[in-house]
């Protein structure tokens, strides 16, 4: 791979390889003429590791792997995978349209090690912008390395997010994490005599689901608890899926900042929810286990952390709740907590020398354009997931990827090499557009607001 030292300059540069920007690499690779380079810091592909439960699997079906919705015939599609390592006909009598998860994080490994384009355990530590080139200083596998790129496409994810009231327990003490770590932490979570878990969507039905299992095994008593109102669906009919829709993020795009970020507090069911075959199945099991007596365990809904403390003597941890329908606080002792709070974007700390070449909104976030751009110039910096603010509840949908990585690609390139689709939904979502007024025949007064039939009789 090329450093300063040859004078080459990359049309563009991804920074981090995650399901997003590896889904670029593949589309960009048989395009010929278009160099990119894609630099991951970890030493290879690895897609939430801490969640590949075993029968956890994708909430979309296997089209919205990194290419087909781009590019059908694709090689490095989901089921060119299956058909190469040998697992076609088996995924195919098992007639079920959603991959297992860690299916989907094998497929992705496949990708990646066919991607001349995608280098792994290199670390971008500064980002430079100078008479239109942008200087990336990086640590690779060979040692520091400078590299040139007329573009960024930054895909470097989002992070874990804990909430303030939780981040004085991460180090005080005693057995608290995030559901990241949830299965290299698992074992010793079970040895724990009383496991609570915190939050609402599909992590933590899955976290709490796979616990409750082995209850009676380890005598734990299990808790859960989230602030919302109830543990809800996700809404999964299919005149809500046609949100995930160009029309849609042009609809969202186009409202007023504060309107955009009333709407995501909103839509957490259409994007956080949990699938209601995983909470029949929480049902059903509770229901199973009951037949023995009682089940230790507690779920309660309304209630909001806020605060928690560590007692050392007693080996166990305080969460201070509050009950936001009835504004009554009250204490949960319990000796082991996972944080199924999600994850949030934080903006790379190695842009601290460009960040004058990003747009910004009144809250200092990237003002993203719709063509998913966010520099000084046009098609400058593009984000992948970082514009949830702007672009709506479809930013981390793994279904609008090849859509988006088709527009940027479009952008870089000036032409559609994959075509962009922009219009695919049955439905309006805004105000239509105004209708011309009826012209009258000659001598009938029309009244305001109402409209001529111009048919001839038959």
């Amino acid at each position: 791979m090329s450093t300063s030292n040859d004078g080459r300059v990359y049309d563009f540069a991804g920074i981090g390889v995650g399901p997003f920007n590896l889904g670029l690499a593949a589309l960009s690779e048989p395009v010929e003429g278009l160099t990119g380079v894609f630099l991951e810091r970890r030493e290879s592909f690895d897609w939430h590791p801490g969640m590949m439960l075993e029968p956890a699997h994708l909430q979309v079906p296997f089209m919205a792997d990194l290419v087909t919705l781009a590019d059908p015939t694709s090689p490095y599609s989901f089921l060119n995978f299956l058909k190469q390592t040998g697992r076609l006909y088996r995924f195919y009598i098992r007639e079920n349209f959603y991959p297992l998860r860690a299916e989907y994080n094998q497929y992705c490994q496949w990708v990646a090690g066919q991607l001349p384009s995608v280098r792994f355990g290199t670390d971008v530590t500064n980002v430079r912008y100078d008479d239109g080139v942008y200087t990336l200083s990086v640590d690779g596998p060979a040692g520091p390395e400078v590299l040139r790129a007329r573009r960024l496409v930054l895909g470097t994810g989002t992070s874990p997010y804990v909430p303030e009231a939780c981040r004085g327990i991460l180090a005080a003490g005693g057995t608290v994490l995030h559901n990241a770590d949830y299965l290299a932490r698992k074992t010793e979570l079970q040895q724990r005599r009383s496991i609570t878990i915190v939050g609402s969507g599909q992590s933590a039905a899955e976290i709490y689901h796979e616990l409750l299992q082995d209850i009676d095994v380890y005598g734990y008593q299990l808790n859960w608890v989230t602030r919302a109102g109830r543990f809800f669906p996700l809404e999964y009919t299919k005149l809500t899926l046609e949100m995930t829709s160009p029309e849609y993020v042009d609809y969202f795009h186009g409202l007023p900042q504060d309107r955009r970020d009333s709407l995501i507090k909103n839509q957490k069911n259409l994007y956080k929810g949990i699938s209601s075959e995983l909470i029949d199945a929480i049902y059903d099991l509770l229901y199973t286990k009951s037949l023995s007596g009682m089940v230790d365990t507690r779920l309660l809904t309304h209630s909001t952390v806020t605060g928690a403390g560590w007692n050392a003597a007693a080996g166990s941890h305080t969460l201070q709740l509050r009950h936001d329908e009835q504004g009554a606080d009250y204490p949960l002792e319990t000796e082991a907590v996972v944080l199924a709070t999600g994850y949030a974007y934080r903006e790379p700390a190695f842009l601290a020398d460009a960040r004058g070449r990003i747009a910004r909104d009144s809250a200092g976030r990237f003002a993203v354009q719709r063509n998913y751009s966010t520099g000084v110039e046009p098609g400058e910096i593009f984000v992948q997931n970082a514009e949830l603010h702007t672009h709506g509840f479809v930013s981390p949908d793994l279904g609008m990827a090849a859509y988006r990585n088709s527009c940027i690609l479009r952008e870089i390139l000036g032409c559609e090499v994959y075509p962009v689709e922009r219009s695919i939904a049955f439905q309006e979502f805004g105000a239509p557009a105004a209708v011309p007024a009826a012209v009258a025949p000659a001598g009938i007064a029309v009244p305001a607001g109402a409209s001529v039939n111009m048919e001839v009789p038959a």
